[in-house]
């Protein structure tokens, strides 16, 4: 259906999974494509109905590794929404760093949910004071050089304040805090992530030789 964004769930928590069906029955523009417990099983029908975004669930029971399951999912076409209850920073920037185009935790309501699904369809990102936060902490001996403006922008994101008022606190317009966030998410998926083409990342993946981040 044109200008309708079709998404898929990979989580397996069942209960979750019913209520985003439920959540998302009839919203305007979305629709739910797709639900599974594990990457393996969506890629295995992903041929049949692509999707334009993913929700992922950052740790799944089957043990598989956060980032390989992002890249895995990149490689194959949608864009990545990374939603969980995990609030471990290193396991967050990993997951942007792997590819992820955002970051929610599942108490956000519907509404929250639904407008980042659109920000990333659209090509954007779900930014959220916990991916922030991630970032702002951010220890990692690989971790990318912020600037001062950047930093402060995060710090002020991070702490809860809208992006309007995170903007009014750093003296810059919203649309300039939101390019301090994206360009902080550029930074770390340059650091983090190689520059394959579709192709190379397709068959990495069949050679299953990911490394852990």
């Amino acid at each position: 259906m044109a200008g309708v964004i079709t998404v898929a769930v990979v989580d397996d928590d069942r209960m979750l999974l019913d209520g985003l069906r439920a959540w998302l029955d009839g919203t305007p523009g979305v629709t739910l494509a797709a639900t599974a417990g594990t990457v393996d099983e969506l890629l295995g029908n992903a041929a049949a109905a692509p999707y334009d975004v993913v929700l992922l669930d950052l740790v799944l029971a089957d043990g598989s590794r956060p980032p390989e399951n992002i890249r895995r999912l990149r490689a194959a076409g949608p864009r990545v929404l990374v939603i969980s209850t995990v609030a471990d920073r290193r396991r967050i920037v990993a997951a942007v760093s792997a590819g992820a185009d955002g970051y929610l935790t599942k108490d956000h309501d519907l509404p929250t949910l639904v407008r980042a699904v659109r920000e990333v369809a659209g090509g954007g990102t779900a930014h959220s004071a916990e991916l922030a936060f991630a970032w702002a902490h951010d220890d990692g001996p690989e971790r990318p050089r912020l600037s001062p403006k950047e930093r402060e922008v995060l710090l002020e994101y991070a702490s809860g304040l809208t992006l309007k008022a995170t903007a009014r606190r750093a003296g810059i317009s919203p649309h300039t805090a939101k390019y301090y966030l994206d360009r902080v998410k550029e930074k770390y998926q340059e650091a983090g992530r190689p520059a394959y083409t579709k192709t190379d990342l397709a068959a990495r993946v069949r050679e299953d030789g990911w490394a852990e981040d």
